[in-house]
């Protein structure tokens, strides 16, 4: 066995140095053979210095010229950037809590008007705003969707304070190559950008809510605390905001479909999204392996329970093909979030007239829909029992309202500690029907006597509960739970 001697060579390239080491480890060779190693080694040294010299030479003018394009696109919105530190209400383990989340936004006007996510400020206490030139502030929040994940907030500026620098929002449609940047504040480190393309500029992915809208996909890199931060063209133009990473995917809500809301936003205080109950297919459905032999329209796959569109006498299979006079189409299910946002746009106090065909005939239908109003419920800590409770939203918990279509309220946070499960026998998911015989509806109900049970606990320190689990009625008893935590 022979060991050849490490060979070591480095040279300078530019603004680097190159090394290139190598070791054999052989069985004995001719005298020949190691002097062929020993060149065909020389050679390959020269030819990679030769290669990597020859690149550097070619590129170094256009690596100038892109980096140049990139730092002026960056130092147009950078100014803009927010980091946004929040403080919020948490009853996912039973009780109130105090949670501290961090995450990014982006200035839109000159009076302090800032663009995040809304899972970044959902039930928030508190909003503080930290600019690129170090100035903070407190934020308010205006409007928030949870169907798109959009919040819009406003600074809490001093009387007569300068203008800000603001972004602006990109009204085209961005295309699948183009560079970009994400700018954010990951991980609580409060600037940060990072450069990618676009990779796709029409997503959907099952799983991610996109009933309004479909995503930019882009590899450029997003962590935690990315969400709300612009994206940003080479033209320093926001396109999006970061919303989600999926294992190096990276997901932004297009500008286009921001400067659709954001009149609502500004008007109303939200999107008031109108509702007809609509569920739509379209003609060419891959996943379903489904295709309908037309041009135009789409399939009404069905209608939501108790919705103006069921109300109005719309069935299932029936081909929507106009809205007031506006031809409507999807042959793609990437086509369906358009569809659902221009329907769902229309003013909510207003008749709309649509056009359906079905079995060969037009029929025309005049259907007033009604606002959406909140997509989720409200909450409450009920610490001695040991769980909090919520409001079924048909929107938020689907499951729940088919057990419960005229509402009603279900156990949504449990403390995990095994003594508090094991003496108040209830689980997450459970539809609370009654207690002690007392209906309850409401949150407001049930707060009653919830609030009734803590003042009685040495007379009744347990309760009889009727309750919807997984579809099956059954009964538990709650016992009471001393705690020393404020409700």
């Amino acid at each position: 066995m022979r060991t050849l001697k490490l060979y070591e060579i480095t040279f300078p390239l530019d603004d680097i140095s190159l090394s290139i080491c190598f070791t054999y480890s052989l069985f004995p060779f001719t005298k020949h053979a190691m002097r062929i190693i020993y060149k065909s080694s020389f050679i390959l040294l020269l030819a990679l210095q030769f290669i990597v010299i020859s690149c550097s030479s070619v590129n170094t003018g256009i690596e100038s010229d892109f980096q140049k394009v990139i730092l002026q696109a960056q130092r147009k919105v950078y100014p803009a950037l927010v980091y946004i530190k929040v403080t919020r209400n948490d009853l996912t383990e039973g009780k109130k809590q105090s949670a501290t989340v961090s995450g990014s936004g982006v200035i839109i006007s000159a009076n302090g008007e800032v663009l995040t996510n809304h899972h970044v400020i959902t039930k928030a206490t508190d909003i503080r705003c930290l600019l690129n030139d170090g100035q903070h502030f407190h934020a308010k929040l205006v409007a928030s969707d949870k169907d798109l994940d959009l919040a819009l907030l406003q600074l809490q500026l001093p009387e007569n304070h300068p203008p800000l620098p603001f972004a602006k929002l990109h009204e085209n449609t961005a295309k699948e190559g183009d560079f970009v940047m994400a700018l954010g504040a990951p991980l609580g480190l409060t600037r940060s950008v990072t450069l990618g393309i676009i990779s796709c500029a029409n997503r959907i992915i099952d799983g991610v809510d996109h009933q309004y809208n479909t995503w930019y996909q882009t590899d450029a890199s997003l962590f935690p605390g990315n969400s709300g931060g612009p994206l940003v063209n080479t033209d320093g133009h926001v396109i999006g905001l970061n919303s989600m990473g999926i294992l190096g995917i990276g997901l932004t809500l297009p500008s286009t479909v921001i400067l659709d809301v954001l009149p609502r936003f500004r008007q109303y205080k939200q999107v008031s999204w109108s509702w007809f109950g609509f569920q739509f297919q379209p003609l060419h459905d891959f996943e379903c392996d489904t295709y309908f032999q037309f041009d135009n329209g789409v399939i009404i796959s069905g209608t939501d329970r108790g919705s103006p569109a069921r109300l109005a006498g719309i069935q299932t299979n029936d081909r929507l093909i106009s809205c007031n006079g506006l031809p409507l189409t999807a042959i793609n299910a990437e086509d369906i979030p358009k569809l659902n946002r221009k329907i769902a746009l229309l003013p909510f106090e207003e008749t709309a007239t649509f056009i359906v065909e079905r079995n060969g005939k037009l029929l025309t239908f005049n259907i007033k829909p009604r606002s959406k109003g909140s997509t989720e419920g409200k909450e409450k800590a009920l610490p001695h029992w040991g769980i909090s409770a919520k409001e079924i939203n048909r929107f938020d918990n689907p499951t729940l309202f088919f057990y419960a279509p005229d509402g009603g309220v279900f156990v949504f946070g449990m403390e995990d500690s095994w003594l508090r499960r094991s003496v108040n026998n209830l689980c997450k998911d459970d539809i609370i029907v009654s207690i002690d015989d007392k209906p309850v509806k409401t949150l407001a109900e049930l707060t009653e006597i919830y609030d009734n049970f803590v003042e009685h606990k040495d007379e009744t320190p347990s309760m009889n509960f009727v309750i919807i689990r997984n579809g099956r009625k059954i009964h538990a008893v709650v016992n009471y739970i001393a705690t020393d935590e404020a409700e």
